[in-house]
């Protein structure tokens, strides 16, 4: 999300700051060459005084605070390094743009995991949050932080929570989307590691940065500081069914996945409502997901190591990462 956001914002002639923890030579940033069009402080979200400094230094007017540990699995194993990015990184950047004062939007990002689990479905904005596990947590709490900031001190701030993202650009293979795609071009059957039967909502990332455009400049309107925004396909499928519609549409329909059905504290149905966005935002998906999937599945086709890989005879990846 953040390297297709920072792609649109330089397109619209916005002068970029990005905080950056570490240098990453396969990200989309350095891929696409927008790296060199936008400044770059190295750091951790977790560095009050540096987040001051940046802040103040760039005399920075809007904050998009994507920063965050967003591996699940990584953190039901350690959790405590997923609380001190998610939680403590949120707040110390929320306190960072109250006491710089140039701030004039500034959006946090959640999750449809914060939501928990509810019989009712699709979760509206007005949905409790009844998050049970630690990276769900993290987003209820960045939630209510950025709540606070923007009751307590009008700090002009609002909440996205997103359905699943899909898109190029994501290398964590150990995702659906991306380990599916890759599988798929290497013809090596996918791995499902729940029993393909979870319900989810899935939207392509380009669908997501409009929508958080879309939201940046609504923001001039301050009866908006403090909402949270759904956005969403309202168009949920099964793992199993996102993971076939994956296989149709790449050189090797025949394969089949092998489904493990081992996931370990999954939801059985998690989607939501994106009518709000809708109404008050004017936001709508752009793409099909036929159409966002067939995209993303041409961009992890062009990317340099799996072309490299498939140049290579016999050379593969690990199926697991």
């Amino acid at each position: 999300l953040g390297s297709w956001l920072t792609t649109a914002l330089v397109k619209r002639g916005a002068d970029v700051v990005a905080l950056v923890r570490s240098h990453v030579p396969q990200s989309q940033p350095v891929l696409s060459g927008v790296y060199e069009h936008i400044k770059f402080v190295r750091g951790n979200v977790t560095d009050y005084a540096l987040l001051e400094r940046l802040l103040a230094e760039h005399e920075t007017e809007t904050v998009f605070h994507l920063a965050a540990q967003t591996i699940i699995a990584i953190a039901n194993r350690d959790p405590l390094p997923t609380f001190e990015t998610n939680i403590k990184g949120t707040w110390l950047l929320l306190e960072s743009a109250r006491r710089v004062g140039t701030v004039n939007r500034m959006l946090v990002a959640s999750s449809v995991y914060a939501y928990g689990a509810h019989e009712q479905l699709p979760y509206t904005e007005g949905t409790p949050l009844l998050a049970c596990h630690p990276y769900d947590v993290s987003k209820t709490c960045a939630e209510m932080l950025a709540h606070t900031y923007a009751v307590t001190y009008n700090l002009p701030v609002a909440i996205t929570r997103c359905a699943n993202l899909y898109g190029g650009g994501d290398l964590h293979w150990n995702r659906i989307v991306p380990g599916t795609m890759r599988a798929a071009i290497y013809k090596e059957q996918p791995v499902i590691r729940s029993d393909g039967t979870p319900v989810h909502d899935y939207l392509f990332v380009q669908d997501a940065v409009a929508g958080y455009l879309r939201l940046a400049e609504a923001l001039d309107d301050s009866a908006l500081w403090g909402q949270a925004f759904n956005f969403g396909t309202d168009n949920p499928q099964s793992v199993l069914q996102i993971v076939q519609s994956i296989i149709a549409i790449s050189d090797y329909p025949e394969i089949k996945p092998i489904v493990l059905d081992e996931a370990p504290n999954g939801i059985q149905a998690q989607y939501m409502s994106s009518e709000k966005a809708k109404h008050l935002l004017g936001w709508f998906p752009a793409h099909t997901r036929k159409e966002g999937l067939s995209k993303t599945l041409e961009w992890y086709k062009e990317f340099p190591d799996i072309k490299r890989n498939i140049a290579t005879k016999g050379c593969k990846p690990p199926s697991k990462q």
